[in-house]
């Protein structure tokens, strides 16, 4: 008789106080199978389960670990702020310091508030955006994820990609008729859109990549950037452009993807997360100084949290914005790199359709033969060669995101030699993806 994994017994406890046994829908492994592994510990670019399993970790927690799992530099910021209290419900200095760095490396942040997730941060801009406006309706891009809130759930990507929904239940259809969905790219349709009903529409808002459908460059067209043509679009129309970074940010780039995008224009709010809290659940919403002067206290937009500004929260953002320098920028480019042609190499051997698509650092496989520019690309893609290539890999310790709709992540701990233990299992992998 087959001894159960602590892994699997903690799941089996789960599945009986946690709704499907997990806390964010995608953990379940609900679209490549199996029992997910109960983490236990993590260092550097490495996990640990509760059956003392190691893995080489290609998530970090979605994107926030950037320099690695319990870097050292981010505990010891942590434990120092955590002997001072663990949360005020008053001003602290931490805050400020965060919306400082923020404003330095993003031209068009000129006031940030900070909250305690992506999902409060885009909920919070698209309020501020129909208060500026006096408008209603919202235009978002199909695939494009920018957390649960109920507007923005039609057509987004991430875990609602992986379980084919088109939506969710329990958002009213009077919520959704403020909601118009495009596909990605398509600025004819944009165009149209805004010429019948210009009047009506407060914000339009994007990832700034979409990496939640997998990493889909911005297109550019006679040398503009998609980007650029959705807020010059908008603001002919006496709308604004929310620029939502939450994946991207102080990641793609050391400006997210607004740094890779080209100068000479500006979204009005851009949303962020992740990488600002270092591994703490924190999220944040900036722009021009005016549009977040409508906040509460000063203006009549609310938005209030116990919990923003944390100081353990902001006591690691800031260690990891100091360890994020041009050396770091270089190393996580090359680690990034030197993967995406090592993936490449070995499911070309294979013989296994796939197309490798990045934003700054970011990337995803999509395993298809053409490049994905929409929702439809990606979802036409072959799900079940990466379940095969997912459990070949996690089962010689290598930890992909299990889906096929999301972002691979590096980090500065991915040295040389953990690429290395990626290249070794790499090619087995890719036999089990051509298998089927």
């Amino acid at each position: 008789m087959t001894t159960a994994s602590l892994s699997q017994e903690l799941f089996d406890r789960a599945c009986r106080v946690i709704p499907s046994g997990v806390n964010s829908p995608v953990r379940a492994f609900g679209s490549v199978g199996g029992t997910p592994p109960f983490i236990a510990s993590a260092s550097g670019a490495l996990l640990t389960d509760a059956d003392g399993r190691e893995y080489v970790d290609l998530v970090g927690s979605w994107g926030p670990m950037i320099l690695g799992h319990a870097n050292p530099q981010v505990v010891a910021a942590v434990q120092e702020a955590a002997t001072r209290g663990l949360s005020f419900g008053a001003p602290q200095a931490g805050e400020v310091g965060i919306a400082e760095e923020v404003a330095r490396r993003i031209g068009p942040v000129e006031q940030l508030r900070l909250v305690n997730s992506g999902t409060e941060a885009t909920m919070s801009a698209l309020r501020v955006a129909r208060a500026a406006t006096g408008r209603d309706v919202v235009v978002k891009f199909a695939g494009c994820y920018h957390g649960h809130v109920d507007a923005l759930l039609a057509e987004a990507g991430s875990g609602v990609a992986t379980f084919a929904m088109p939506g969710s239940a329990g958002v009213t259809a009077a919520t959704a008729r403020d909601t118009v969905v495009l596909p990605y790219g398509d600025r004819e349709a944009l165009t149209a859109l805004l010429a019948e009903r210009g009047g009506e529409i407060a914000a339009i808002i994007t990832e700034a990549a979409p990496a939640n459908m997998g990493v889909v460059p911005p297109p550019v067209v006679e040398g503009v950037g998609f980007n650029r043509f959705l807020a010059e679009s908008a603001h002919a129309a006496g709308a604004l452009l929310i620029s939502d970074e939450v994946l991207t940010g102080f990641r793609a780039s050391e400006e997210g993807h607004y740094g890779i995008d080209g100068k000479g224009w500006a979204p009005d709010l851009m949303t962020f997360g992740k990488v600002i809290g270092g591994g703490l659940p924190v999220g944040a919403f900036g722009g021009r100084a005016d549009l977040m002067g409508l906040l509460a206290p000063a203006g009549p937009v609310y938005q209030a949290g116990t919990l923003s500004g944390n100081p353990l929260a902001t006591a690691a953002g800031l260690a990891t914005f100091a360890g994020l320098d041009d050396a770091a920028y270089a190393q996580l480019t090359s680690a990034s790199t030197a993967l995406q042609q090592l993936v490449a190499d070995a499911l070309t051997t294979a013989g296994v359709p796939h197309v490798i698509q990045r934003a700054g650092t970011l990337f995803s496989v999509f395993f298809r033969e053409d490049e994905v520019r929409t929702y439809a690309d990606a979802k036409a893609q072959d799900t079940d060669a990466f379940r095969r290539f997912f459990h070949a890999l996690l089962e010689d310790g290598i930890y992909l995101p299990p889906s096929a709709f999301e972002a691979w992540f590096v980090s500065t701990a991915h040295t040389p030699e953990v690429i290395d233990r990626i290249a070794e299992a790499l090619p087995a992998a890719a036999r089990a993806a051509a298998a089927g």
